[in-house]
């Protein structure tokens, strides 16, 4: 018997029903919503935790036409008076604004023109409506109306884009004779993007006419659910707005309809018969807490599982890091040239936690103004999560999981990369004392380096992974040196050495073996790091493609600390 597929992206919920997807149950949400009762009700979570498809969700159950067997079996259908009453019973307006992405204002207003005209073509029905008048088929018309080219680019005025979302709610309600809900995902991208490109101001003025006569002042209006990554200020967008029902990363109401549960996951695994990756799982996409609630992040477990089903060693991925950008963990650690905050940075990647006062509510003009907000910024788009119940406004805040401390680690890499670009007179310096053996002048060099980046304590994970930081350092620097041959875990002898390097015109060859050493015992880790060399003969390459002269080093390292030890080996040469 076939699997039920995994619906790896897919985000309309008709389609998961159909078409023989899995579907983690999250219908529950449509009972609390209505028992919890918001006029307005905004969820705020970071990205790829299932809001977009509990909106579709949403669409399909409340929507007039609503096909009751997509609900089958699942949660919702046993509360039947309910589903009586509400299931199919309401015109819906949805829209995403996730498409709202531009350089420039004039490009934005037209993305969001599109993507207005589009769902209001979805009723075109109201053109030859007998319970409209004449005047509001031509107001529905100036929706719908697209520019010369036929293209659904729609030439809407100002005026007309504005109230557009109460105007087209007003004309369902007129001819179904019922209220409307409006859903409005992923709200604030239009905000972010506005932001990142210089015209900020414009399109809070814009989504601020437009919200306003939508959420605020609309008699059609039965109740709103707005989807997104932050929460934003009232100030900016929801100015006078007093029907929110605010539900984010911290409120207890809702917190297990976004993400997995760990019933969930273990559910999943072992529908496809893989229970025994359950720790790795757990390991690397676990540990975000909303409310009261532990959850994972779905985007991960189904991409993960999708791909155990074809090949069941696979190793786990950062499918979270590579659905977006990570610009936001980037801009951190470019302001952590304070020492307190490098030194933070450095405890939450070692798995400790730090108290910091978070405020959910920044308008984007404010995110990147302090280190402060920045703070805020992490926790609520998932980057760092709640340890233990925040008291007042004191957040102890933690690294969720291995796949985020992944992120960190590659940005803190990244930009040291860069820097190192930068720094051309000790780049040369250090290459020069590692191709003369010069131990003593490498160790001052590479433990300066050390100084000025932030070094990693890995708590989590086995003393060799705590070597691939300094391993990456290493290799970033030596990458400087453009005719040098630097290969990494390059098999040699009877192992895979750390370094290999080969500097043909010189007739040089290195073998470099990086540790780690625990409580600062250098002298234990050399002694390690030279019996590797000799034991698994990794100079055997080297003298084999004869080189005549190889320094074999050992490089022990603990936090911003390290010892160099170099062994100078000659051989005739055939050269």
């Amino acid at each position: 018997m076939s699997k039920k597929k995994l619906p790896v992206g897919i985000e309309d919920f008709k389609e998961i029903r159909t078409e023989d997807f899995y579907y983690v149950d999250k219908t529950s949400m449509i009972r609390d919503l209505l028992n919890a009762w918001g006029k307005v009700n905004l969820f705020t979570r970071p990205r790829r935790f299932g809001k977009s498809l509990n909106m579709s969700m949403l669409k399909c159950f409340f929507e007039i036409g609503a096909d009751g067997n997509l609900f089958n079996g699942l949660d919702i259908s046993k509360e039947t008076e309910l589903c009586e009453r509400y299931m199919g019973q309401f015109p819906v307006i949805s829209i995403s604004l996730k498409s709202v992405n531009a350089s420039d204002y004039a490009t934005a207003r037209a993305m969001m023109c599109s993507v207005i005209g589009d769902e209001a073509l979805r009723f075109s029905f109201l053109s030859d409506s007998d319970r409209l008048l004449q005047e509001e088929k031509i107001l529905y018309r100036q929706l719908i109306m697209a520019d010369v080219t036929g293209q659904s680019v729609y030439a809407m005025t100002d005026a007309a884009l504005t109230g557009s979302l109460k105007t087209l709610s007003r004309l369902l309600k007129k001819h179904y004779g019922k209220e409307v809900i409006i859903l409005i995902d992923e709200y604030d991208v239009p905000l972010a993007k506005a932001n990142e490109n210089g015209y900020y101001e414009q399109m809070v003025c814009l989504m601020r006419g437009m919200f306003d006569q939508a959420l605020k002042s609309n008699a059609s209006l039965h109740f709103a659910v707005l989807t997104g990554c932050l929460r934003v200020s009232k100030e900016s967008i929801f100015t006078g707005m007093n029907n929110q029902k605010i539900h984010s990363v911290t409120t207890v109401r809702f917190d297990e309809y976004f993400g997995f549960t760990d019933d969930e996951v273990r559910q999943m695994l072992h529908f496809y018969e893989n229970e025994d990756k359950y720790e790795t799982v757990r390991e690397w996409y676990d540990g975000y807490h909303f409310g009261n609630t532990d959850v994972y992040c779905p985007w991960d477990v189904i991409n993960y599982c999708a791909e155990l089903i074809f090949d069941p060693f696979v190793r786990p991925q950062n499918y979270w890091i590579n659905s977006s950008g990570n610009d936001i963990v980037r801009r951190f650690i470019q302001y952590s040239d304070v020492g307190r905050t490098r030194r933070e940075i450095e405890s939450l990647i070692a798995g400790e936690t730090v108290v910091k006062e978070i405020h959910e509510e920044l308008t984007y003009s404010e995110l990147y103004d302090s280190i402060d907000n920045i703070w805020s910024v992490l926790f609520t788009t998932g980057y760092l999560t709640l340890a233990e119940k925040p008291t007042d406004e004191q957040y102890r805040l933690m690294i969720p999981n291995r796949e985020i401390r992944n992120i960190f680690t590659q940005q803190i890499m990244t930009l040291f990369r860069e820097n190192v670009q930068r720094d051309g007179k000790r780049l040369h310096d250090f290459c020069h004392a590692l191709q003369t053996g010069d131990a003593a002048e490498a160790e001052r060099l590479f433990t300066d380096y050390l100084d000025k980046t932030i070094t990693i304590r890995d708590t989590f994970v086995r003393k060799e992974k705590k070597e691939n930081f300094y391993h990456g350092i290493l290799v970033g620097i030596l990458g400087f040196k453009g005719d040098w041959y630097v290969k990494s875990n390059e098999q040699t002898g009877d192992g895979y050495s750390d370094i290999l390097i080969e500097i043909e015109r010189e007739d040089i060859g290195m073998i470099i073996e990086v540790k780690y050493a625990d409580n600062a015992k250098y002298t234990d880790a050399l002694t390690e790091a030279f019996d590797q060399i000799e034991r698994l003969d990794y100079v055997n390459k080297l003298r084999n493609d004869d080189f005549h002269t190889v320094y074999k080093y050992g490089i022990a390292c603990y936090k911003r600390r390290c010892r160099v030890q170099c062994e100078k080996v000659e051989f005739e040469s055939e050269k």
